[in-house]
Formats: C-alpha cells, structure tokens, sequence
C-alpha cells in the first residue's frame, strides 16, 4: 500500500466532514496534505485500530502513549490544528465523527477498517491506569491516584521542573525572569499573601517535594507540617529539609489532609491540591480546612479551573488526562470554588488569575522535558515521558486559549467580631 497518506487523509476529510490542516505520513513512507504544515506520522496502523476501537481522545492517546503516531514539526501548532478541528466547533463536534450518521461516512468507515488491518486492536499501553474500583475519592482510592501521578520517579520529575522542585504554576514578576526566579517569586507571593511571620504554623496540604515548606522556613521562620500521600515526594523533600538544616522547623507526613487533626494553624496554603479533591469532597476539603486554621488565619487555595458549562450535568473528566495523568481529577469553576469555600464559613479577600503565567511555566517544563529527553526516558519509561510532553504541551494550550485558568484565592477564617485581621489595603504584596 504505497498511497496510505492519501487514503488516510481523504478518509478523515470524509469522517471529520473538513479539510485536514495538518500533513500526514504514513507507515509506507507516502506524505499527503498541505506542504509545510506540522506533520502526523502515523508510524504503524495498529493506531488506527486503536481509534476505530476507541474514537476520540482516548484511541489517540493510546497511539501516542504507544509511539504509533508522532508529529514531525512544531508541536504546539500541531495540537492547535487538531484542537481547531475536533474541540471547538461546538459541543457536538466529537459526535461528528461518529460513523453511523449517514452512508457517505459509513462508506468512510469501511474504509477506514480496511487500511486499519486485521483486527482486534492491540491492549492499552502498561502507562495507562488500570481498572479502578469503589467510590470515588475515597482516601485508598485517592492514595492510589496520587501514586500513579507522583511516583514516577524523583529524577524524572527533577528533570522537567528543575532545581525548584515546584509543580505548579510560577509568577513571573518580570517577562525576561528564568523559571527557578518566576518559581521562587510564587513561594514568596505565597508566603506574603498568608501575611507569614517568625513562629507561625503553617499547613502545607500537597507539599510535594517540599519546596513551599522550605521557602516559609527559610525566610520567614515559619514551622511548617508539610503532608502529602506520595511516599517517594516525602522522602525527597525530608533530604533536602535535613541538607538544608531545616528539620527543626518542618515535618513532612505522609499522610491525608482529612487526617490532620493538631490544629490551629495560623495559616494554610494548598497550591495545586485542590483539583484532586472532587467535587463530591470539596465541601468536606473546605469545612476540614476552616477547622484547621484559627480565627483570623488565612489560606491561600491556588486551583486549576475551567471555564463553567452550559449544563454542568455534562462536565465528565478528560479521557487523556483521567486515563494517564490526574485519575480521578476534576476541575471546577472558579464561582463554585468561592461559593463553596463561602459555605464553610471562610471570608475571600482575594482572587488572582495567573492563567498566562502558567502557559509560560508548562513551555519552560516542555522544553526541560525535550532537553533531556533521553535521560528522561531513562529515569521513567518512553510511553510516560511522551504522556508528559503531549499533557504539558497541550495544557500550554488551553491556558493561553482561556480554556482552562488557574487562581489564587486567598480567604480569612473570620473572627466571631468579624474582624479579618487584614490591613484596609491587602494587595501590599504587590
């Protein structure tokens, strides 16, 4: 079959009912489509059993995850391509694909099956969660999310955040600053919006591999309890702590926030935590932390959050993201954020968008994943470091289009006077 490209190309014009934007390369060696645009390398048909058998997200994450398809040229264009093309037309777009509608793409369809090969399809690659079972965001089942995300190696994760050790969203003060400068201005942030002074407790919920903890420590003398359920991020930041010499100011547990019971604390912060919650827990995740901080504490929430639907009853979780990167992760609205943390009883005082700068620090992670791309194979698996790189690439993506933002909340647990403990101009962190 010396044509494959062609025959691809002219069967996903007929399915997707639009011109392709993007070149493809088949398996034989045959190109099709327009010169100079990003190339799909379709590397082995075996991909195109995986689509028919899972249409959509999931079936091209399968391929990808498994190196059957690849692009040849700029990523980030490619992904917009297909973005354009399947997810914002509306939301029936996915739908249009589906080939029982109409003879001409059942006639597709065949098509398709034809150049796929011999069936079944090939099993799902070993980087894909396997079957979960009991209720959701339970503390085993979320145990066993947070493995899956966390645990895949300190050395992997070393090389695509670099020295900071931070995995979430940096504040770039200045357009030209360096990653590690933009992370450690967002510790700081944090540490200034939670108004942190020599002696104060601090609960760090999701410390990760305790760079927040250290930060609050270092410069602003806090005693911190960093917690966390990933058993290799607590190890690694318990080494840095006692290199550091700050074991006497910080103890990092592994162990559920829900499990937290040596309150009050004057000050919590929760950066990038919240969206493992759910949404069936985020009533409980805010009442445990307003139980946790004094009156007067603060907490400074920082949250990924989508744009809210039409019908919220149709938000499902991302079939590429739930299958290979956050299981069970949900992201809510920012307006049902702060409506939720106002029922519990918290005052908010603040909300900051840093939705561009997060664009910004999932390029820089895409770019020290791809520099060290063979040691990063190495240190994990080929399947999970190409989970990363389409993951991070395409949340790049969809910050900079205003499809998903991320904020920081800061809330007060008020006094019974009513008093927040706030200066009459809080925004002195800036």
């Amino acid at each position: 079959m010396a044509d494959a490209a062609l025959r691809l190309s002219t069967l996903a014009e007929e399915l997707l009912g639009a011109p392709l934007p993007v070149r493809i390369r088949a398996w034989d060696g045959s190109e099709s489509g327009p010169p100079g645009a990003p190339t799909f390398v379709v590397r082995h048909r075996r991909a195109l059993r995986r689509l028919l058998w899972k249409p959509g997200e999931l079936g091209l994450a399968r391929a990808w995850v498994a190196g059957e398809i690849d692009i040849d040229g700029d990523l980030y264009a490619a992904l917009d391509q297909v973005a354009g093309l399947l997810w914002e037309r509306g939301a029936d777009a996915k739908d249009q694909v589906h080939p029982l509608r109409d003879p001409r793409m059942r006639a597709a369809a065949k098509g398709l099956v034809q150049v796929a090969g011999p069936w079944p399809p090939p099993p799902p690659p070993p980087e894909e969660v396997r079957r979960r079972s009991g209720a959701l965001h339970t503390k085993h089942r979320d145990r066993a999310a947070i493995s899956h995300h966390y645990d895949v190696g300190n050395d992997f994760y070393a090389m695509v955040l670099g020295p900071s050790m931070v995995y979430s969203c940096a504040y770039f003060a200045e357009p030209g600053a360096t990653l590690e400068e933009a992370q450690r201005d967002k510790l700081d942030l944090v540490c200034r919006k939670l108004g942190l002074s020599d002696g104060d407790r601090l609960l760090d919920v999701g410390c990760g591999w305790g760079s927040m903890a250290m930060h609050a420590a270092r410069e602003y003398g806090a005693q911190v309890t960093g917690v966390t359920l990933s058993r290799e991020q607590a190890a690694y930041a318990r080494k840095r702590i006692a290199e550091a010499g700050l074991t006497d100011r910080i103890e990092i547990r592994v162990q559920d926030y829900r499990d937290v019971r040596d309150g009050p604390y004057d000050a919590i912060s929760s950066i990038g935590m919240a969206e493992h919650v759910g949404s069936v827990r985020y009533r409980e995740y805010a009442d445990d932390l307003f139980a946790l901080l004094k009156p007067g504490g603060r907490l400074l929430n920082h949250q990924i959050a989508r744009r809210p639907e039409k019908d919220e009853s149709q938000y499902h979780i991302d079939d590429f993201i739930d299958a290979y990167v956050f299981p069970d992760g949900e992201l809510a609205p920012l307006g049902r954020t702060l409506s939720t943390l106002e029922e519990a009883g918290f005052e908010a005082r603040d909300v900051e968008s840093l939705r561009e700068h997060y664009a910004l620090t999932l390029r820089h992670w895409v770019r020290n994943l791809e520099e060290h791309w063979p040691e990063a194979v190495r240190a994990t698996s080929p399947g999970r470091a190409r989970v990363w790189r389409l993951y991070m690439a395409a949340s790049a993506l969809s910050f900079e289009h205003n499809r998903i933002g991320v904020n920081q909340i800061l809330a007060v647990r008020p006094r019974e006077s009513g008093d927040s403990s706030l200066p009459l101009r809080a925004r002195t962190w800036h």
